[in-house]
């Protein structure tokens, strides 16, 4: 009965004439209250940080930290710097973690620990420009094989550091080749890959521990017989180079329009009106982020023909090539791709073991060196590779030599520390022996052209993170703990 009586009266006050009033909480009547003033417009909200693509665009960020390092002076070696100079009875001062002098006869500042290097060799460390160590991870079971989403042509929304084992054994193995920085790449099934990511190589629990601070981002991208084999075989596109070729540019027109929608949607926003944002896409994320020149482009491509392409759908689309991955016949265009600023990432000897192989010379790095403005790199793309890249470059100088080329190993030293810090877009930070940068620092046995080379110490950031003669600076994968053959080195 209550209810129904509350109910009833509020019929009762509605039925009261229009022109009855009420008493506000004041004791004022809505007659006499003053009208309200018309409600400003709503502003628009944030959106959260996952949806937004430019509010968090590392959202894995490195949680790299030097290891501790004390001053330090080499001594006495025959100093390659990484710039094309090679100083004999040289001396190396590092401070904080940094290069903080290169030169003959310096003096060593008190307090500084003296690392005797007369009859040695001292380089900057190695950085490989192709790896697959941690995504291709040993051993090599199916289980490990985690570099390449081969579900569609074009899968740029992966990140290969999401794959990354740390714990690969290759890491260590590398590092005792005197790598000191790595960038491990998707796999080259599809004609974009996704991401790749730069590693600073030290033992470490996570790959947010290894990543490289502030190294940008990389796309791999592949031309040739690699994306028409998988996906042809799968019965669909591509099939064909001319397919391959259409695959890349809708790809790049998707990533242009997205940007576009999200440039509109912010330019509404900036001036306070509501607009619904488009919905985020994680692959054309990474390529709109290509297209504003905030993530590098690796591209795997093997013959002249097709790096041309390729050069020219870079043009029509207004992004970059930093370099072409193995390219095994850039000697035949060694010339444009000086002009257009494209490093070379390539092999000695590789060549043959599939058609667009087949031209490959041993003197494709210094053919490539040897143009105007030509930018030669020799990496890896294999886990014992990656342990003597010191011998590859040297075989790829012995050939450009051999091919009447005039270049001094203090040149060539570039092809595996400089030139590839330049591609990766961390050449202000190392690559190469120069002050304030990065104190990544191998000191070897013998000349590392030599194939009796082997490191004796290697340094990162200047922290000793390889010592051949001291098992504390040994590190071991804990998977490698208590297995046949564990500490044989």
């Amino acid at each position: 009965m209550r209810i129904w009586s509350w109910a009833a009266a509020l019929v009762a006050a509605a039925a009261v004439g229009g022109c009855a009033t009420t008493t506000s909480h004041t004791g004022a009547t809505s007659a006499e209250a003053k009208p309200k003033p018309a409600a400003a417009a709503e502003k628009p909200k944030p959106l959260p940080p996952g949806l937004d693509p430019m509010v968090r665009a590392d959202a894995f960020p490195s949680t790299y930290r030097p290891m501790p390092s004390r001053p330090t002076a080499i001594v006495g070696g025959s100093v390659f710097t990484g710039t094309g100079q090679l100083i004999e009875n040289g001396v190396v001062l590092v401070k904080d973690g940094k290069v903080e002098a290169v030169g003959a006869g310096l003096a060593v500042p008190a307090g500084y620990e003296t690392v005797d290097a007369h009859g040695k060799w001292v380089s900057p460390g190695l950085i490989d420009a192709h790896s697959h160590l941690g995504v291709y991870a040993s051993p090599a079971v199916p289980a490990n094989s985690d570099g390449n989403e081969v579900t569609a042509p074009v899968t740029a929304e992966v990140w290969a550091e999401h794959s990354v084992w740390p714990q690969d054994p290759g890491f260590n193995t590398a590092r005792i080749g005197g790598v000191t920085t790595i960038l491990v790449l998707p796999g080259s099934a599809n004609l974009i890959g996704g991401r790749g990511v730069v590693l600073r190589n030290i033992p470490a629990r996570t790959v947010q521990d290894m990543k490289f601070p502030g190294a940008p981002y990389v796309l791999k991208m592949a031309c040739g017989e690699n994306p028409k084999r998988v996906y042809g075989s799968k019965g669909r596109a591509p099939s064909t180079r001319m397919g391959n070729v259409a695959g890349y540019r809708a790809a790049w027109i998707n990533a242009a329009d997205y940007q576009r929608k999200w440039d509109d949607y912010r330019a509404k926003v900036g001036k306070g009106e509501k607009a619904d944002p488009p919905k985020r896409d994680l692959s054309l994320d990474t390529l709109s982020a290509v297209l504003r020149g905030e993530v590098l482009v690796e591209n795997h491509c093997y013959r002249a023909d097709e790096m041309a392409q390729m050069i020219d759908i870079s043009k029509e689309f207004g992004y970059h090539i930093a370099a072409f991955h193995h390219a095994v016949e850039a000697y035949k265009i060694a010339d444009l791709l000086a002009d257009n600023g494209i490093c070379v990432a390539t092999w000695a000897n590789w060549w043959g073991f599939k058609m667009e192989g087949l031209d490959g010379i041993e003197a494709n790095a210094p053919l490539v060196a040897a143009a105007k403005g030509g930018c030669a790199i020799i990496k890896s793309d294999d886990p014992d590779l990656i342990q003597r890249l010191n011998q590859e470059a040297a075989e790829a100088l012995a050939a450009g030599r051999a091919a009447g080329l005039q270049i001094t190993e203090a040149e060539a030293i570039k092809w595996i520390t400089a030139n590839p810090a330049k591609a990766l877009g961390i050449a202000a930070q190392t690559g190469s022996l120069e002050p304030g940068k990065r104190a990544d620092i191998v000191i070897w046995d013998h000349d590392p052209f030599s194939i009796y080379a082997r490191s004796e110490r290697v340094y990162l950031d200047g922290a000793i993170a390889y010592d051949r003669r001291d098992a504390r600076y040994q590190p071991r994968s804990d998977f490698e703990l208590g297995q046949p053959g564990e500490g044989a080195r």
